[in-house]
Parts: C-alpha cells; structure tokens; sequence
C-alpha cells in the first residue's frame, strides 16, 4: 500500500532521523512512537507528501486514498456538523446533493423539461440508493454521538464549536470517509475518557491500514498491532500491542548492553596491548593493525535508560488541614442554568483523585469551584485551611514567552527561591539537561513546551495539584516523568485527564462527572472508566449519590457524613483485614521470585555466563524454576484479590 526506505530528515545541523523504513499494508495498524523532538509529525507529512526527505523514497499507489487528521485545529466553516462529517463520503455526498437539487427542481418545472429532470432523478436516486447513500446520515450521526456530540449538535455550524470540537469533526469526516490509508496525529488529545474508549473501538475493526502517533498507552495497546519506535538512528518495529513491545524493548536493551559490555571488555584489550607494544619495533605491524580495527569499530549504541524513567524531588510544602474541599449540596452553574447540582464531596488530604467524564458534562465547571475561581449557586463549598493550589491549564504551554531560554523562562516563577535551589537540577528532572536549558523556548517542540510548563506549575511547594489534561502533546518518557512526579507528590492531586494508563497509576478515588452531578468512587474502578453504553448516552441530570458517603442525606452535615464514613470504613477494614495480610505476604513472596527471575535473565544475557556450560545448565534450571514459582504466586494474589474485592464490595452498605 505504501513503503517507504532509508529516509533521512535534518533540520540544520541537528538531524531527526535517518534510515527509516515504513510499510504499510491493509490490517497493519502502527502506532509511531518516540521522544518530543525526534520528528514523529515531520515523519508522517515525509510519507503523506507534505514533506520531502533529505534522503530516501516513498512509494504510494496513485489510487491510495489517504485520510490525515494533524495536530493543528482545522479552520471554522459555515457548515453544519452534519454537512461537514458528510463530506468525507466524497463522490457519494455529493451524488446525495444532486438528488435533493433534482428533486426540489421537480416542484418548479413541467413539461418536456420535467421529464428530464425526472429521468435524471430516478438515475441520480438509483446510484445513490446501491451505493447506500440513505444510511449514510445515520452512520455519520453514529459517528458523531461516538465523538461524544449530542442529538442537536449536528445542526449547529461548525464554527460555533470550539477548537477542540473541530478536531472531533475532522476526526468523525475521516472515520466516514473509510480511506485506504488513516493517518491520525494525537487523535486522543481533544477527546474524553468515553470518546477515547468509542474511537478505540472503531478503528481496532478497521480493514484499511492505520498509521497513528499516541501517547495513551491504553489506547496503543487497544489499537496497534505493530510499534514503530522512531529515533536519530533509525526507527525499529516491534510485532505486536504495546504491552509486546515493552518486553520486546527491554530484551532489545538487555542484549544491547551485552554486547556493548562484550564489545567494551575487547577494546580495552586491545587499548592495552597497543599502549604495552607502541614502542617496540618488532610489534609495529600488530600495533598499526589494531589501530585501524579501532578506527573502523562500530561501536554499538545503547539507548539511555534514564531516559524512560525520571525522578522528580519536591520541596516539602506546609501542612494543610485535613479536609482540602468540602462540597456540601452544591449546585453550580452559569447565567441562571445549573451545569452541577446535588453535590456531596469530601477531599481529604494526600489524596489522588481523578476526574472523568464526556466532555461538557462539568469537570471545569467542577474544578472552577474547588479554585473558587466559581461561586455555588446552592450549597456550600468550603476549602480546607492553609490550603495553596497550583493549577495546570490545557493551554498553560501557550503562556511562555517564546523569546527566553528554557532556564530564563523557569526562574520566572521560582522567585527568591532560585538563590536556595538549584533550577538547573529541577528542570533536570522534567528532562531538560546540559545544554537543553540554553534553547530558546520557541524552538522547543509542542511537547517539550508542555513539558517546561509543567515544571513550572510544579516547581514551588503547594498542597495541592489541579492538573487539566497535563498529557496533551507529550511523549510517552515525558507521561513517564508526569506519572513518577506525580506519584512522588507530597500534596493533594486532582487530576483531569483522558489517560486511563495515568489515572490508574496516580489516582487512589475517582469523582465520576455525568448526568449533572459529580459522584465519588473509591478506588479506580473500570467500570467507571470504561461505562456501559447507556451511561455514556445519558444527557438527563440527576440527584447525586456520593459513593464515599452511602446513607447521607441532602441535608446531613459535613461532620455527620464524615462520621458516617468512618464507621463504614471500619466495617469494612475488619470485614477485611486478613485478606489484605494474606493479599500482602503474596505479595512479597511473588514480588522476590520476579526479582530472582530478573537477576537470572541478566545473568543469563551475559555472554561471560556461556564459558562455563555446567554453570549455563545451573542457572537456565533456576530460572525455570524461578518463572513457575512467580506464576503460583501470580495465580495465588488474584484469587486473594477477587475474594478481596468480593469482601468489600459485601461489607460496604448500599446508599438508603
């Protein structure tokens, strides 16, 4: 369908990559991969044409029909929703026209001129009838309600919507339009939990072949069938989901620095036998030979593990009170109409809460009120004492001035701090080192940008972190980085974001937004992050029920829910608590055979282990042993976690 072999692309003196091979072929869904900054996007307009390669050639059939959704927002139109996703039907939409142009004609005409028009009607109305031209509103209005529009959305014109509903329609005018070739840039960027979980759907069913770039590891491993992981050296393909790929890699790694460590210990060799013989006259022959074998050694390479995981120290900030925010009965809305109504949260401190929803359903409308940023219609929403918040916007990275220096641009928000930190270390941890703290913020990648911004909404100590959608435009080491920052995290989190992969990392309870009220989950349940269809369809608010406070009434004071919710949690904890000692002795048993399989996989890729072949019989014994002593355990904890899960869920009382 398309391939593409040995491109090379180099902006400057700085080169992106070189020696790619691309194929794609019908049923190959690639999900492309790599660091901010190693050209993914300048990769995917090379293979669409948009771009020419500094080296290398693309072949695409003339006939190869290619849909490419970038990351850039797609200009307003005068269009409905409906009319614009209708368009990518192409030939088919337009044959749709002409038979409602012919037959408004038919109203106005008579005679010889009617009958011809008539003759074209039934022939225009024939064609499009075959073609399947009348179902083809109701697949477009699927697609939209996929994407997360509702009934009368299709009406409206396009440019009443926002920049991130635009790229819903473009996304939805593609999908329709079924191409050969599906290109998608960050098609989850603009997306909510729901949406992303539909689209996961549509595009796992596609025949055609797909060429994606994601940072959602969920949606990766839910979509791809192959990774192709891009880098200055090249881009390696990996055979199977994400989860494939990461074993895959590790091994990758592994045998690499095998080698290197192999290839290390004969240079050294030979480095030592050229210095003990470069004087000696009857050894100059060797010496020169071994000289020009070094000049000529490829060394090999192996990719910086520091770079999948990063650290991230905070300063420690003051102590807030116990409770953080406390929503008593709040309805919450603008001009008159309530979005939020019915509300009963309590956030206690060091908690890390995501928050999930359709989009619209009011997660902003619900952070606004945690900022007191918005004021309650009804109700009262009470923030904790000595509480400081620091809040990440969607389009924080737009706020930087384009014109300083990485450093510049970070001592802006550090104050006198920057005479007792180091923002070098800091900015360090966010993935800024050497000479990356000098680039001038404009010539930054939009993920790298998101990055910097991050760095600084994080850099001063504060008890709590209101993150919206921190992920957008990040690579997958830089989610890496965001979820190890976050995880270390002293303070209060609440987390907006359609990363699934994220929320289960980070986030200990969930405030699920729907329906016109927001509703609190213990725990990160799938069920909430993947709901059932009719929950994702429901547009009617109704009354909250605060999972965290079964039993409380509208009416019931805070301190009477938070008792409540103590008893229950001690009904639970003792219902419980020898599950949960057995759940953890497991736990540690299988948590030391998987480190004991780890040691004998390394021991087992180094080749210094194959000189001794008893020795090589001895460990290949202890490491099978080792794997089937890790899957007993494995087996053991999920059982002990099923009946875990079933004990709480029966020792917790349902609302009254």
């Amino acid at each position: 369908m398309l391939t593409a072999s040995g491109l090379a692309k180099s902006f400057g003196p700085r080169l992106l990559f070189s020696g790619v091979t691309v194929h794609l072929t019908s049923g190959r869904r690639v999900a492309l991969i790599g660091g901010n900054g190693t050209g993914k996007t300048t990769l995917l307009e090379i293979l669409l044409g948009r771009q020419e390669p500094d080296a290398g050639e693309v072949h695409r059939p003339r006939d190869l029909r290619v849909g490419y959704l970038p990351q850039e927002l797609t200009p307003a139109t005068d269009r409905t929703v409906l009319a614009e996703v209708l368009e990518g039907a192409g030939d088919l939409a337009h044959l749709g026209r002409r038979v409602g142009e012919l037959a408004a004609q038919l109203a106005h005409t008579s005679g010889a001129q009617a009958e011809r028009v008539l003759a074209e009607y039934g022939d225009a109305q024939s064609r499009f009838e075959q073609q399947g031209g009348f179902a083809l509103e109701a697949e477009a209005q699927r697609i939209l309600a996929g994407l997360g529009f509702q009934p009368g959305d299709g009406d409206r014109p396009v440019r009443e919507f926002s920049g991130g509903w635009r790229m819903r329609v473009a996304l939805g005018r593609l999908l329709l339009s079924a191409p050969d070739l599906l290109v998608l840039d960050e098609p989850t960027n603009h997306l909510d939990v729901d949406s992303v979980a539909w689209l996961e759907d549509q595009l796992a069913e596609r025949s055609g072949a797909l060429l994606f770039v994601s940072h959602d590891r969920d949606f990766i491993d839910a979509v791809a069938n192959r990774i192709l992981e891009l880098g200055p050296d090249g881009a390696t393909e990996y055979v199977g989901t994400f989860a494939h790929y990461v074993a895959a890699r590790d091994e990758r790694i592994a045998q690499l620095e095998a080698a290197a460590a192999n290839q290390a210990r004969r240079v050294a060799q030979t480095e030592r036998f050229i210095e003990r013989f470069r004087y000696k006259s009857s050894k100059a022959r060797q010496v020169q030979s071994r000289i020009r074998s070094l000049d000529k050694l490829q060394r090999i390479e192996v990719p910086d593990r520091r770079s999948l995981a990063l650290r991230f120290g905070f300063a420690t900030p003051r102590r807030a009170s116990r409770v953080i925010v406390e929503l008593s009965d709040v309805a919450v809305g603008y001009d008159g109409t309530d979005v939020l109504a019915g509300v009963d949260l309590v956030v206690e401190r060091g908690r890390k809460v995501g928050l999930v929803g359709p989009n619209g359903a009011g997660k902003t409308t619900l952070v606004r009120l945690v900022q007191g940023t918005l004021e309650p219609t009804r109700g009262s929403a009470r923030v904790g004492a000595n509480v400081d918040t620091a809040f990440f916007a969607q389009d924080q990275a737009s706020e930087l001035d384009l014109g300083r220096t990485v450093l510049e641009e970070f001592k802006t928000v550090l104050g006198s701090r920057h005479l007792t930190v180091n923002p070098r270390t800091m900015l360090g941890s966010f993935g800024f080192t050497g000479d990356a703290v000098d680039r001038l913020v404009g010539d930054l990648s939009g993920g790298e940008r998101t990055r910097l911004a991050l760095a600084k909404t994080m850099a001063n100590p504060v008890n709590l972190l209101v993150l919206d959608e921190p992920t957008n435009h990040l690579d997958l080491p830089s989610c890496d980085l965001l979820e190890d920052a976050l995880v270390a995290y002293p303070g209060t989190v609440l987390l907006v974001t359609h990363d699934r992969h994220l929320i289960r990392s980070v986030a200990d309870a969930l405030i699920e937004v729907r329906g016109g009220t927001a509703r609190w989950h213990e725990g990160v349940d799938e069920r909430v992050l993947h709901p059932p269809v009719q929950a994702t369809q429901s547009t009617h608010p109704t009354k909250a029920t605060n999972a965290a406070t079964p039993g409380t009434g509208r009416g019931a004071s805070g301190a009477d829910a938070r008792r409540q919710r103590a008893r229950q949690r001690a009904v639970v904890d003792g219902a419980t608590r020898e599950l949960r000692r057995q759940l953890r002795s497991v736990e540690g048993r299988w948590e030391a055979a998987e480190a004991e399989l780890a040691d004998l996989q390394r021991s087992l890729a180094d080749p210094t282990s194959y000189e001794d072949p008893a020795q090589v019989r001895r460990l290949a014994q202890a490491h099978e042993r080792a794997k089937e002593r890790a899957g007993v355990y494995m087996v053991e904890w999920e059982e002990l976690a099923r009946r875990l899960e079933a004990a709480e869920a029966g020792a917790s009382p349902g609302p009254s």
